[in-house]
């Protein structure tokens, strides 16, 4: 049955609801969840000149609405892990899809940019919650055997849906119809939330108590919205900007508190100690390594296209449409490699293939653009589903099942965090070159350095844990006590006092 991370259930109360336990329909939710703003956050950056038209708005204030639109959500995931306490889970997924569709009418029917931000915004926000709602009961609630096939669906949902972004909006910049894609992303979560009341467990009426998390929520908000207002602030000022360095400066400072914290705590919201040895480690850094790239890139390639190149939006969309190829041939062989011992080794592949994109991406030239960015593209796609998908999968299998919830929170806040504070900075940094080709290029230089030595870190890391390839023991694991991974303490191969894994 499809429920949420409680279990506990009212007396005499049973599951009536027409879909509850269906598998189609838990998968159908899950994507309703998170595809309509995964696909958003790549559509519009081809989508920049019409709404800064209709809107009339500057490039800052585009580039506000996207970058609080992040922020949300990324600091939704962790609101979303205190609520769940004491929320059921049906209802806080259903209102978050109908916070959705009001955000994308706020947005369809803007007549300015405030409008449009506050629009932008709530969307974040509730799909960062709905994150935490609705994929833990999917990756749990059905066995080990339809594990692997889950984790294909959840790639496809998550890493799928944002390589089909620019294809999405290079077809709606053509048709000059951003706000007919607004109010379709509405639709959806509509017939989402009407899924949810349909699918979910009637029986998931009470959810254990459990009181505000003054020490994580508040934190989670300004170390969320701080630095992603700065790195919008950058196309305003530029980065020798006070404001964009003050509040850079301080949203890292609040995100450190947060964590330390987190990690302190005796009872967590986020469980940081859980995840705080060699192996979930190990994952968290190649997908915040690997998310963050591959957004970078394909910010890079747009430009390169579309001021470089002068490519239409439309034909820049369907050339970077090659990435759909590539994630769903790495979501493929996840699902079948997601079983055994090779799972690490596969991240580290995705990790080298966004290397290999970016390194693809430094023989841009006018001429060759479309081609280039096409192979490019296919890399790129593969690399995320790959590299990025597993990674998650590598710290959300080392807790608990029964905390995934809350991990899943604090990974994709790291992960938030890291693809989309450097991927703006990247792309406001290539101009400021001697050419914007130039720029591109510098900007696929320097993420390729970062690939390969971030890289070589963390396989050092993964050798200093003495990690012994082993397969995950899967049902363990969803017995929802246990972590399927057998993940030694950080350097526990140099350690005097060994480093067996505790769930500290």
């Amino acid at each position: 049955m499809l429920t949420g991370q409680s279990q506990h259930r009212l007396p005499g109360r049973v599951a009536t609801r027409p879909l509850a336990g269906s598998y189609p329909s838990a998968v159908a939710i899950a994507l309703l969840a998170l595809s309509p703003f995964i696909v958003l956050s790549t559509a519009t950056q081809l989508l920049q000149t019409e709404l800064m038209s209709d809107l009339a708005a500057s490039v800052f204030g585009v580039e506000l609405a996207g970058a609080l639109a992040n922020a949300g959500y990324a600091f939704g995931a962790v609101l979303a892990a205190d609520l769940i306490r004491r929320v059921p889970t049906r209802w806080l997924y259903v209102g978050c899809e109908f916070a959705f569709a009001a955000g994308s009418v706020v947005c369809a029917t803007s007549n300015g940019l405030t409008q449009f931000v506050f629009g932008r915004t709530l969307q974040g926000l509730a799909t960062g919650m709905l994150l935490v709602a609705a994929l833990p009961p999917l990756v749990t609630r059905f066995g080990v055997e339809r594990l692997p096939l889950t984790a294909a669906f959840v790639n496809l949902g998550l890493f799928g849906m944002v390589t089909l972004g620019p294809l999405v909006g290079g077809v709606t910049a053509t048709a000059l119809a951003w706000r007919w894609l607004f109010a379709g992303t509405a639709v959806l979560a509509l017939i989402g939330a009407g899924l949810g009341v349909l699918g979910f467990d009637a029986g998931d009426d009470a959810a254990p108590r459990a009181g505000f998390d003054w020490s994580a929520v508040p934190v989670a908000a300004a170390a969320t919205v701080l630095p992603f207002t700065a790195v919008a602030w950058i196309a305003r000022s530029g980065f020798t900007s006070p404001v964009f360095l003050t509040m850079l400066v301080v949203g890292a400072l609040f995100l450190g508190l947060l964590l330390l914290r987190q990690y302190r705590k005796s009872e967590p919201l986020m469980p940081l100690k859980l995840i705080s040895h060699t192996m979930p480690l190990t994952g968290l850094g190649i997908a915040m390594l690997a998310g963050a790239a591959v957004t970078a890139l394909v910010e890079l390639s747009v430009l390169y296209l579309t001021k470089v190149a002068g490519a239409t939006p439309l034909v820049c969309g369907s050339v970077l449409a090659t990435q759909v190829l590539g994630v769903i041939v790495a979501a493929w062989l996840f699902k079948r490699f997601l079983p055994t011992r090779w799972l690490p080794a596969y991240a580290f592949v995705g990790l080298g293939v966004v290397a290999l994109g970016s390194g693809v991406l430094l023989l841009l030239s006018p001429d060759d653009a479309v081609i280039v960015t096409a192979i490019a593209g296919l890399l790129l796609g593969f690399g995320a589903g790959a590299g990025v998908a597993p990674a998650l999968f590598m710290a959300g299998l080392s807790a608990p099942s029964n905390r995934l919830g809350p991990t899943f929170a604090l990974v994709e806040l790291l992960r938030a965090e890291a693809a989309f504070l450097v991927a703006p900075v990247v792309a406001q940094a290539a101009p400021l070159a001697a050419s914007l080709a130039d720029g591109v290029r510098l900007g696929a230089l320097s993420l390729l350095g970062l690939c390969l030595a971030g890289g070589a870190v963390l396989l050092v890391l993964l050798l200093l844990g003495g990690v012994r390839p082993h397969a995950p023991d899967l049902p363990r694991w969803i017995g929802g006590e246990e972590p399927a991974y057998n993940s030694p303490r950080v350097a526990a191969a140099v350690r005097s006092d060994g480093g067996e894994h505790r769930l500290a």
